[in-house]
């Protein structure tokens, strides 16, 4: 497959970056730096393209490939997870 090309979207994975994922490699390809964690990451056909802070929601992405609708599957899955409330342990109070 040439540079630069990715089968098709629909083969793009969006989950949390581990430390398996080589994200300083990302950033020194897209002239910057490592986003805030933690992060999501958009995969395509096995390889991480874009990353992006669920913290601020700072990107990088590969310049040498189409990235530029995994960030914003990228943006959209973090802005879901913004909006999804979060379950919180109910606070026992105490009766006088």
């Amino acid at each position: 497959m040439p540079l630069g090309t990715i089968r098709s979207m629909n083969n793009l994975t969006i989950r949390f970056a581990t430390a398996a994922d080589d994200l300083e490699r990302l950033a020194q390809l897209d002239s910057s730096v490592v986003p805030a964690a933690p992060q999501l990451v958009a995969e395509a056909d096995g390889r991480v393209i874009a990353a992006l802070s669920a913290h601020d929601g700072t990107t990088i992405a590969d310049p040498f490939t189409r990235s530029a609708e995994a960030v914003g599957q990228l943006r959209r899955r973090a802005s879901q997870m913004q909006a999804t409330p979060r379950h919180r342990r109910p606070v026992l109070r105490l009766a006088h």
